[in-house]
């Protein structure tokens, strides 16, 4: 892993520990824009800069969520999705022709690589047996630690239940276990800026030991809702522009370079190639396609060293404030990616600001971040276009759902 990406994120760490005041400042202090900065402020005659947000805008920024949805308000766009929105949604299912449904999600196993924190966000499940005496490391449930019996699964009873003989199965998370691994939709109480969190919610008004008072999981419900996929890959293979991908090592797939920025003109470009005449609007998902998910060597999940597992962590190619702000402007539900943060990374872009698209699409705008989300299917079958449906974990105070979602769509054509 770059150490100049690794200290960042250790450094993001401190910067959220940090007062309201002082935390603002720090967010913001390093912000240099980049030359898209020229183009004028979000809204302006269409146009979006990646200029820095100031201490002044985020005091600003709840009045103005508060004028769309109300000083209550805990579901930001979601707003957006209603009735009529999913009924649209549902008319792309009318043109013709089979139904398919897609799944979106990665496939989770034991130490799926994740964002590094203290304590670690891992997932580790362990089988809980009773009824029987099984094979393998399992260890009787009142001499169980996960400290001292890492790999064991855990013996409820040898003994069955009742004169009907019954056994079963569960899962168990001994470790730091957590919705913020692999396929994620992050929610509004997520991210903030110091104690600033969506729609004015201070971080420690809302923050509890057992979740979320307020911002929480339970505020999200059912998702079904137009979504729109920005194949990146697909429009740089179609336009000879090899030179912004390479192969990963893990299975010879094409994949978008390490932080390679994705323009609002790459997004453009690429729905028109795609024959998608419809940009995403409120309540829509949008869904970018970089392939950084074939970085992942599931074989290697163990291994902290594994150097393609420790690539995938490094990076990521990503939009930057400019293409948040467009997608922010047109009041999408969720901005989605399959990569593992959405947003990139390089210090060159973000002139050291950490997340900063985290925070101008939840804290400012109240729009959901997903990733870890996989198109392949879809596109291959030579679909941009299709229903997205996402039940998140209906847990109260919880900070994202890692449920993974599901797309339906009339089979397209290869393009």
């Amino acid at each position: 892993m770059r150490s100049d990406i690794l200290r960042a994120h250790l450094d993001r760490r401190k910067v959220l520990g940090l007062g309201a005041a002082a935390t603002v400042a720090a967010a913001v202090a390093p912000a240099a824009a980049t030359p898209a900065a020229a183009e004028g402020q979000p809204g302006g005659q269409g146009q979006f800069s990646d200029a820095m947000f100031t201490p002044d805008e985020v005091a600003g920024w709840a009045e103005r969520t508060a004028r769309r949805y109300g000083r209550d308000d805990q579901r930001g766009t979601f707003n957006e999705i209603n009735p009529q929105t999913t009924r649209r949604a549902l008319d792309l299912l009318e043109r013709g022709g089979p139904v398919r449904t897609y799944n979106l999600g990665e496939l989770l196993s034991d130490d799926f690589p994740a964002f590094p924190s203290t304590p670690p966000r891992t997932l580790r499940q362990r089988l809980l047996v009773n009824g029987y005496q099984p094979r393998g490391e399992f260890v009787p449930v009142a001499e169980y630690d996960p400290r001292t019996h890492p790999s064991a699964g855990i013996l409820g009873s040898p003994t069955p239940l009742g004169p009907n003989a019954l056994s079963f199965h569960e899962e168990r998370f001994p470790h730091s276990g957590t919705y913020q691994v692999a396929t994620q939709l992050d929610n509004l109480g997520h991210i903030g800026v110091g104690e600033v969190y969506y729609n004015g919610n201070r971080g420690p008004d809302i923050a509890t030991p057992r979740g979320l008072s307020r911002l929480g999981n339970e505020n999200m419900g059912p998702v079904v809702t137009r979504a729109v996929i920005y194949d990146i890959v697909g429009l740089k293979l179609a336009t000879g522009a090899r030179g912004d991908l390479f192969r990963s090592p893990v299975n010879d797939e094409w994949v978008l370079r390490d932080n390679y920025r994705i323009t609002l003109e790459d997004m453009r470009t690429a729905l028109r190639r795609q024959g998608v005449r419809r940009e995403p609007g409120a309540g829509d998902v949008a869904v970018f396609r970089t392939g950084w998910t074939h970085l992942l060597n599931r074989a290697g999940f163990d291994d902290p060293a594994d150097p393609s597992n420790a690539r995938y962590l490094a990076a990521e190619p990503g939009i930057f404030l400019r293409e948040a702000r467009y997608l922010a402007d047109r009041r999408v539900a969720i901005a989605a990616s399959d990569t593992w943060g959405l947003e990139v990374l390089d210090p060159a872009v973000t002139a050291g600001n950490l997340f900063p698209v985290h925070q101008v699409l939840i804290v400012q705008n109240g729009v959901r971040v997903g990733e870890g989300v996989r198109t392949e299917s879809l596109v291959r079958d030579g679909v941009f276009e299709f229903v997205y449906i996402v039940t998140p974990q209906f847990h109260v105070g919880s900070t994202a759902g890692n449920t993974p979602p599901a797309g339906l769509a009339v089979t397209g054509r290869h393009i």
